[in-house]
């Protein structure tokens, strides 16, 4: 489907980016920018690929982002600041990262001319607190002034804002892509997944910030590439932004662990903890319009996504 291509992936040493990066690595030459806050890159087998340039770099550095970025077909901007305990931690960075990070970015492919295909990554949290069946369409929501879980969704929309200005002002082939709660095998950092099965192969208690009661709905991580691969290379996605996820896969926080107990037979206690800020009520995204552009429909239902992701990390 992709052959041949310059690729250029930021934040690309990051789970999502290395899951893309072994499907595209053996038909295209593929260059990781990261600062390796994150690093699933290094133990995931790919490092050493002879296809695979590894830039160390920060996106808030515009000259060496535009050093790099030089004579690449396709752009995958997955770079930032991202999980709850980060984000409250250092709210000016996250703004700086997810802000002035794309806009570095987006200045270098425009100078370099990429042609092909220019792909963000949003965040599902743009929907706000209650966000069920959202569609692509629907308004996005900025939250309270001053309430920190925020700042992460305020600074991702306003990336998408400038993607699409570039889109309009420069032609820039671009897309943006909202995930909803991704995980699987490689998944590092804040994730809800795979902390409640790490946990659980230990037999450890597991620990649930808030009620329980909040809704989501999980997408394995093949899914999701197999989703973003289309969106890299389908003409009816350039100037579009498309919500990924798994529409059938929902349950309520409480109901993930028990399932992940269930599912690894682990006798694990669940334990609830006092809710680190304002938190997401319900997040169920509407699949309809990539199911119609591009023919994509999640196949990795939850508890399958449970028993390979749980295979992984009884690996390691």
């Amino acid at each position: 489907m992709i052959h041949n291509k310059n690729i250029f992936i930021t934040g690309g040493a990051g789970f999502i980016a290395n899951a893309l990066i072994r499907r595209l690595i053996d038909a295209n030459r593929v260059t990781v920018y990261d600062n390796f806050t994150r690093d699933t890159l290094s133990g995931s087998g790919l490092r050493d690929h002879p296809n695979l340039t590894v830039v160390e770099g920060d996106v808030l550095d515009g000259a060496t982002v535009d050093a790099a970025l030089r004579g690449q077909d396709l752009v995958v901007h997955a770079a930032a600041i991202a999980g709850i305990d980060t984000v409250i931690r250092d709210p000016v960075r996250t703004w700086e990262v997810n802000l002035i990070g794309t806009a570095n970015v987006l200045r270098a492919a425009a100078r370099d001319g990429v042609k092909d295909r220019f792909l963000d990554f949003s965040t599902s949290e743009v929907f706000g607190s209650m966000a069920y069946n959202s569609s692509e369409g629907d308004l996005t929501v900025s939250g309270s002034a001053g309430e920190a879980r925020w700042v992460y969704a305020v600074s991702k929309l306003a990336g998408e804002h400038l993607v699409k200005a570039y889109h309009q002002k420069h032609g820039m082939p671009t897309v943006t892509v909202r995930p909803f709660n991704v995980y699987g095998p490689g998944q590092t950092g804040e994730g809800a997944m795979q902390i409640f099965i790490k946990r659980a192969l230990k037999n450890e208690d597991i620990y649930i910030y808030g009620d329980g009661t909040q809704i989501r709905a999980w997408c394995y991580v093949d899914d999701f590439v197999e989703c973003l691969m289309r969106c890299l290379s389908s003409p009816k996605a350039i100037g579009q932004s498309y919500n990924i996820g798994n529409a059938r896969a929902v349950i309520t926080v409480l109901g993930l662990a028990q399932t992940v107990c269930r599912v690894l037979n682990s006798k694990s206690q669940i334990i609830f903890k006092d809710a680190l800020s304002a938190d997401i009520g319900l997040r169920i995204p509407s699949v309809r319009k990539i199911e119609e552009d591009l023919g994509f429909k999640a196949q990795v239902d939850l508890e399958e996504g449970v028993a390979r992701t749980a295979e992984f990390f009884r690996k390691l």
